[in-house]
């Protein structure tokens, strides 16, 4: 017998409706289960896949079985174990789903025996989301629940790739009904979300380049407490990520008056599913300028936006002569390695001036975009020393090579002489 298999044998001794959650799910061995005896060899597939699916379970491993979530009595024969008498239940659904996941997941003192880190608040948690709210204030039996996001029967710790809620894998769980326009029909809210986020920045980072860190749905709208960013506090949820951004922008003059506008703070310029890649083009005021949106002219905020690009152009064009001219002495064989790790500090002055401009203050960037331009000065002089040097290397080494060869020359021609000049005896 498979260790799988046993595990699918080991039942609670009590019933689901009374007493605490470690008395009712406490476990021990029984010589059979008929659930899975019957169920894995049905036809159907609806009834036979879920026995397949729990052998690699997060439940079944702990030594769970059917009757801890769906009652009965599994040495029962036929169909008598299903009789509601002996506690069967069937599919849980609706608020009878947080009533089962909670009867374990919300005791500290049950889930302490198996895993002590995991939260309990889950289900107090869920409540509060726009998915609990409605299930339990308006009876909306469409929205997620617990097994939404966990399938029921194939339930996987999140750091397995395999979990519907690892995190390259959320957004397809979010998607299933998010993505759904039948699902979605009877609401005001687009499905398009899933499809955004997957030509954002975000989700390159996430699914190409591997960075697990990169935010995917929870991380801006919560898990268990799922809810819309309020537009008083999208910038704190950026700001988890984005902190010295989210401090520049909350100290600005910007964060009061979008604030009054309803605005959504970094939302705004840089939209809330599909954000690209920030780059210096959305500065200022020229083709594809966020700025450009409320600030028409080089008036006001018009003229602080335009200041700033120019600001940020003269570092990067200045950055870009200097590496010029020490990478090109380096590949000429010139020793500048020092001189070009000091331009590497320009780099981060670029970087903060970058992140300054969500002050909008020209005298933070221009602070930042000096202290650059005197580094990348400094390179650039450093540079054309290397190069002047080594033009009069080639020169010296020309010249030099020069008088060496007509000195070979002036040797052979007097030789020649010499051997004419000598009698032959």
């Amino acid at each position: 017998m498979t260790r799988r298999r046993r595990l699918l044998w080991i039942v609670p001794v009590a019933a689901l409706g009374g007493g605490g959650a470690g008395r009712n799910l406490a476990a021990q061995d029984t010589p059979t289960n008929n659930c899975v005896s019957c169920h894995e060899i049905m036809p159907v597939e609806r009834l036979s896949d879920p026995v397949k699916a729990f052998a690699d379970d997060i439940h079944a491993e702990r030594g769970f079985s059917c009757v801890a979530c769906h009652g009965g009595d599994p040495t029962a024969p036929g169909l008598s174990g299903m009789d509601p008498a002996r506690g069967f239940m069937g599919k849980p659904t609706g608020q009878t789903v947080l009533q089962v996941c909670g009867r374990c997941h919300s005791d500290a003192a049950f889930m302490r025996q198996y895993n002590p880190g995991l939260r309990v608040d889950q289900v107090a948690e869920y409540v509060t989301s726009v998915h609990g709210q409605r299930l339990t204030a308006f009876g909306d039996t469409n929205v997620a629940t617990c097994v939404s996001c966990h399938p029921a029967h194939d339930i996987r710790p999140p750091s397995d790739p395999l979990s519907s809620v690892h995190p390259a894998n959320v957004a397809t769980t979010c998607g299933a009904c998010h993505a759904s326009a039948e699902h979605m029909a009877s609401y005001d809210i687009k499905i398009d979300q899933v499809a955004l986020y997957q030509r954002s920045i975000h989700y390159e980072v996430l699914s190409d380049r591997g960075d697990l860190s990169a935010p995917t749905c929870n991380d801006c709208h919560g898990n268990h407490g799922a809810a819309p960013p309020n537009v008083d506090w999208v910038g704190n949820v950026c700001g988890q990520c984005h902190s010295v951004m989210a401090d520049y922008f909350k100290n600005s003059r910007h964060s009061q008056i979008l604030s009054m506008l309803g605005a959504p703070g970094c939302a705004t310029c840089h939209g809330n599913h599909e954000i690209q890649a920030a780059d210096d083009r959305m500065l200022g005021l020229g083709e594809g300028a966020v700025c450009r949106r409320c600030h028409t002219s080089e008036v006001g905020g018009g003229a602080v936006a335009a200041s700033m690009r120019r600001l940020i152009d003269s570092l990067v064009s200045d950055f870009a002569v200097a590496d010029s001219l020490l990478t090109s002495a380096e590949r000429a064989g010139m020793e500048v390695s020092e001189a070009l790790f000091d331009l590497r500090g320009a780099q981060n002055n670029m970087l903060q001036a970058r992140t300054a401009i969500h002050s909008f203050s020209v005298d933070s960037v221009r602070l930042h975009v000096g202290e650059g331009l005197e580094v990348t000065s400094t390179a650039r002089v450093r540079g054309v020393s290397a190069l002047d040097e080594l033009r009069f290397r080639r020169v010296g080494l020309g010249v030099s090579s020069a008088i060496i060869v007509l000195f070979i020359l002036g040797l052979v021609l007097k030789i020649r002489q010499i051997e004419r000049d000598t009698p032959i005896i």
